[in-house]
């Protein structure tokens, strides 16, 4: 089982896309090293407030999918910097 999540994301405190980057660069290492899962920034690169990130994992079984990705969203939602807005599922 395949289980992708896009998620749009806000990061209010930035002035600058050097420092949308910093954040950006701490969120995806933290979940890499942490979480059995690949993560990338995959849209809004030129915008300095916007980011999508696109988090993907393998495994036998749906249950275990989705445990994973729940807590990769879990660890976003807990960094104060950003603010996730849409997310969106996908299952292969």
């Amino acid at each position: 089982m395949i289980g992708s999540v896009t998620c749009e994301c806000v990061i209010y405190d930035v002035q600058s896309l050097k420092q949308k980057r910093s954040v950006l660069k701490s969120i995806i290492s933290r979940l890499k090293q942490r979480l059995n899962i690949a993560v990338s920034e995959t849209g809004y690169q030129n915008l300095w407030q916007r980011a999508e990130i696109s988090i993907v994992t393998v495994a036998s079984d749906k249950v275990v999918v989705e445990k994973e990705l729940n807590k990769a969203l879990a660890m976003i939602d807990s960094t104060p910097e950003i603010e996730r807005t849409i997310t969106n599922f996908e299952w292969f």
